[in-house]
């Protein structure tokens, strides 16, 4: 019997190392350890990763443009384009500069908020990126999905929409838990080729232009005989920038390339506080996807739009939802368009990785420090574990319908881009850059008007989001009450004369007392009178040094940190203070320290508390402070099992 355990028990350990492998504690802020947590690539590698979101929406939003716009698509996906180049680029080469470790925007106006009104906020925007990442993995799979079924050599036993994606959603997790480097790799095979397909198509599309050159009238008449416009050159403007909101897809893919910039390498000489290659690089990979992504885009519009009939383009249409690989199959012939099928359906597929990588790096680096998240979501294979079962149940819910989900989709995108347009306006005012507070500040206009506007024409995205961002806050807290009596102190840091204390009590033969104290006017007589107090209540003997110990509450949203101890001589009295988020974990914490530097068990002494227990718990939870004896003991209780090594806490008085 116990040879069969043994092998089962190392099996088991095997697998909780491979599991929690790479687990970091970013104990020194949220961009601790970036560096160390994966692998850096050159930049344009990274932008595969990114892109594959980006560029994949080359495969529906070109008849997406002409079911919103008709004749007008190429006008208002000029617009997109526009607003891409001069609104989303520039916003997030400044995000990049100012927020280096992947945080993105968040951390921008995380800063703007003080204690848990910025915890909150920040906990309904990762709703939002929930809402951006998740769906971008679901419908892409979903839209691959769609390709596949819609291929006539597909077998007829296989068409299983709902397992079918959730079998590439699958996949996409197996290649995540196996490695980055693998997920990239992959990425620039993936987009290597099917840019080259698509520079094929769209090039052959501009080539049918030149030489049938009546497509161009045909295509000026329906613009003129267009009853939103009566042929007024400024009304098509206008009816452009009413209708590009619904191509907004076509701005995927910004946030995620923030997110992954921890992936990105920089110099040699880069710092974790000034990564100036990292920044420079990042700004290459959006620059640069931006710019093949506003030329495929202007261009695939226009050749679809010229070449294709309208017909085709509506539900049942043979362009419905694939406007290029109608082309590809119209004059290359079938085994090329298969070949396009074959490229367009891998891309759309792993267009999550981009989701995935992101959220990757994003989350990790807010709930964790929250005390909002368990320990081991600081490693990569759980999340994604976490991550894949959540596409699982998003794909069943919605049945892996591409139209159910895009709303959703939609909605997560416009609003982070929102928020970012925001936090940089807020910081180009701030350091009173007066022409670039005004130039976000239209941008950041633009980008309320397309939120809303997509809001009011599909609600069902705002209605995903809030149940996505009810979720994280409801688990979020739910984690926080059950970690509150996690020790909570990362390390103890002491001043010179807080350890010379240190150093003369825990001399000699005698015990080491501690009275927590909560200081009211911190003079001669307060301490006179404790002293006196708590060793007639407790009979402490007279040889015995006493060392007073006074928290003062932090904030009480932040979750962990460094104990920075100072000593104060008040007329021969030792007094040791501190500040902390959690008051009765500091002292479990201090007291824990004192046994390990002196090798002495200490003793800690309380007075009585009066009071509702629950009036306390609460305060406790959302104040880190309330009960303080009882709860001192029971962190003390988790973080040393052995009652013979663990710190003493007394009552009374």
């Amino acid at each position: 019997m116990v040879e069969t355990l043994v092998p089962q028990k190392s099996a088991r350990s095997r697998f909780k190392r491979w599991l929690l492998e790479g687990l970091v504690r970013e104990a020194e802020g949220p961009h601790a350890h970036a560096r160390a947590r994966h692998a850096t690539h050159p930049w344009w590698k990274v932008m595969c990763l990114t892109g594959v979101d980006y560029f994949s929406t080359l495969g529906y939003q070109p008849g997406i443009a002409f079911l919103a716009a008709g004749a007008l698509s190429p006008i208002a996906t000029l617009v997109l384009v526009l607003l891409t180049l001069l609104g989303a680029l520039p916003i997030y080469s400044r995000v990049a500069a100012e927020s280096p470790h992947g945080e993105g925007s968040i951390s921008m106006l995380e800063r703007l908020f003080a204690r848990w009104k910025g915890k909150l906020f920040v906990l309904v925007l990762l709703g939002f990126v929930a809402t951006d990442f998740i769906i971008t993995i679901t419908l892409s799979a979903a839209d691959a999905t769609a390709h596949i079924l819609e291929n006539p050599f597909m077998p007829e036993f296989l068409e299983h929409r709902i397992l079918l994606t959730l079998a590439l959603i699958a996949f996409l997790g197996a290649i995540f838990m196996k490695g980055f480097r693998e997920a990239i790799g992959l990425a620039v095979l993936l987009v290597g080729v099917y840019l080259i397909v698509n520079l094929v198509v769209v090039a052959r599309g501009i080539y049918e232009i030149a030489a049938h050159p009546e497509v161009l009238p045909r295509w000026r008449e329906a613009l003129v005989t267009d009853p939103r416009t009566g042929g007024s050159t400024l009304l098509m403007i206008g009816w452009a920038l009413i209708l590009f909101p619904k191509l907004a897809l076509g701005l995927s893919g910004f946030e995620t390339g923030v997110a992954v910039m921890p992936l990105v390498k920089g110099d040699p000489q880069d710092t974790e506080e000034h990564p100036v290659g990292r920044i420079r690089n990042t700004r290459k990979l959006l620059r640069t996807a931006a710019l093949i992504m506003s030329v495929m885009l202007i261009a695939s519009s226009l050749t679809t739009t010229l070449l294709i009939p309208a017909e085709e383009f509506q539900e049942g249409g043979k362009a419905n939802g694939r406007a290029l690989a109608y082309l590809a199959h119209l004059y290359f012939g079938d085994f090329f368009g298969t070949t396009y099928d074959i490229s367009t359906i891998t891309i759309l597929w792993f267009a999550g990785a981009s989701a995935m990588a992101g959220l990757l790096n994003i989350v990790p680096r807010y709930l964790p420090r929250y005390g909002m998240a368990p320990n081991w979501a600081r490693a990569t294979r759980p999340l994604v574990l976490v991550y894949t079962a959540v596409a699982f149940a998003v794909t069943i819910i919605f049945e892996a319908d591409v139209d159910a989900q895009g709303g959703a989709y939609a909605t997560g995108v416009l609003v982070l881009m929102t928020s970012a347009a925001i936090a940089v306006f807020v910081s180009a005012r701030r350091r009173r850059e007066s022409r670039a507070t005004l130039a976000f500040a239209i941008i950041t206009l633009i980008f309320i008007y397309t939120t809303v506007v997509n809001i009011i024409e599909r609600p069902e995205g705002i209605k995903i989001a809030s149940f996505l961002i009810v979720s994280i806050i409801f688990t979020s807290f739910l984690s926080r009450a059950l970690r509150t009596t996690e020790l909570r102190i990362e390390k103890v840091e002491l001043d010179d004369l807080a350890r010379q204390f240190i150093e003369e009590v825990g001399r000699g033969r005698n015990d080491i007392r501690i009275v927590a104290n909560r200081r009211d006017r911190g003079d001669v007589q307060e301490y006179e009178f404790k002293e006196r107090e708590k060793r007639a209540d407790n009979h402490i003997p007279t040889r015995d040094p006493i060392l007073f110990f006074e928290v003062t509450p932090g904030d009480a949203s932040e979750f962990s940190g460094v104990l920075r101890v100072r000593g104060v001589k008040v007329n021969g009295f030792r007094v040791l203070r501190t500040e902390s988020p959690a008051v009765p974990n500091a002292i479990a914490a201090f007291l824990l320290f004192l046994r390990d530097t002196t090798g002495k068990v200490p003793h800690v002494y309380f007075g009585w508390s009066e009071g509702n227990p629950l009036a306390y718990l609460f305060k406790y939870v959302v104040f880190g402070e309330g009960d303080t004896a009882p709860v001192t003991h029971e962190v003390l209780r988790q973080a040393e099992p052995d009652p013979e090594r663990r710190p003493v806490v007394h009552v009374g008085g």
